[in-house]
């Protein structure tokens, strides 16, 4: 008991803090590596980069050992734990957050072994790597390569080709302007409103997709698929799963060779059927053909409908 009340009485630690200011210009390089930590990386209309970095339980000098560098062209941060344990066998490595403000015009490039990403505003490419979060990236304009084993992926209003990976969660994305490649071992992936072609696989879940507005192959083995293809669209592609049904939204004045399988085919839109007409397989034409849309399930049922 009385090494409760002494404990008790210590005062709790009081948040430490760095604040760094760093030069560079418009159109050049960033980067941020460190061993623990969580990011958000946010869009300035200035030159230059100020970061605060913010511990809440210990204090940064003796977790981290940091290394600056500056210039016109690039800038970096690269903090390196003091102790192996760090962040490792405590909750010091969630306490430590990156607040850090560039020039919109900025390639990036950020890695941390220990927290989540958050990105807002940019307008070049920009390259994400966590081991121990999720990622998050709105309104940017620019090429997006991200990669998480401990998240959650959440993407809107991005113009550029995107491609993002996670083995610990799901993905979720909105108005992207490019081509995306989603892949998830442990979620479901949902992507609505997107212009160029998608390719999207999942061993954990579902897949969901609103008005694609280019070709789509979507794979999974552990959940249904539906999908919807915005008007005029006949690039086709390829659904398939083995663990769940397949809904398919398509223009019935589009042009496409139909390809579907599963436990039964039923079409809403006219299909021109070739060959011998079964309950589970339906292969034939919709408007004057063309490119293949290949549906196939061996957990479910497959079912067209006109947009």
């Amino acid at each position: 008991m009385a090494a409760g009340l002494i404990l008790a009485a210590l005062p709790a630690p009081a948040e430490t803090r760095i604040e760094k200011d760093l030069k560079l210009s418009p159109g050049g390089d960033f980067r941020l590596e460190t061993d623990m930590g969580s990011v958000t990386i946010t869009a300035s209309p200035d030159s230059g980069v100020h970061a605060v970095i913010t511990s809440k339980r210990r204090d940064l000098e003796d977790l981290l050992t940091f290394r600056y560098e500056e210039g016109a062209a690039s800038a970096s941060i690269v903090a390196r734990k003091k102790h192996v344990t760090s962040g490792w066998f405590s909750s010091n490595g969630g306490s430590v957050h990156y607040e850090i403000r560039v020039p919109a015009e900025t390639r990036l490039a950020i890695d941390t072994s220990g927290g989540s990403i958050k990105v807002s505003g940019m307008r070049l490419q920009a390259k994400l790597d966590t081991s121990g979060g999720s990622i998050s990236v709105t309104d940017q304009t620019g090429d997006l390569d991200a990669d998480t084993s401990g998240g959650s992926i959440d993407l809107k209003d991005i113009k550029g080709r995107v491609r993002v990976e996670t083995s610990g969660g799901g993905i979720d994305g909105s108005n992207l302007d490019g081509t995306v490649h989603a892949q998830s071992s442990g979620g479901s992936i949902e992507l609505q409103k997107v212009t160029g072609d998608i390719d999207a696989e999942t061993s954990g879940g579902g897949i969901r997709i609103v008005d694609a507005g280019g070709r789509v192959h979507a794979d999974t083995s552990g959940g249904s698929i539906e999908a919807s293809f915005t008007k005029g669209n006949s690039r086709g592609g390829s659904l398939e799963t083995s663990g769940g049904g397949i809904e398919v939204s398509v223009d019935s004045a589009a042009d496409l060779a139909i390809d579907a399988s599963g436990s039964s085919v039923k079409s809403d839109v006219p299909i021109t059927v070739h060959g011998e007409i079964s309950r589970g397989n339906l292969q034939g034409t919709l408007g004057k053909g063309g490119n293949t849309l290949r549906l196939h399930t061996s957990g479910g049922s497959v079912r067209i409908q006109a947009l």
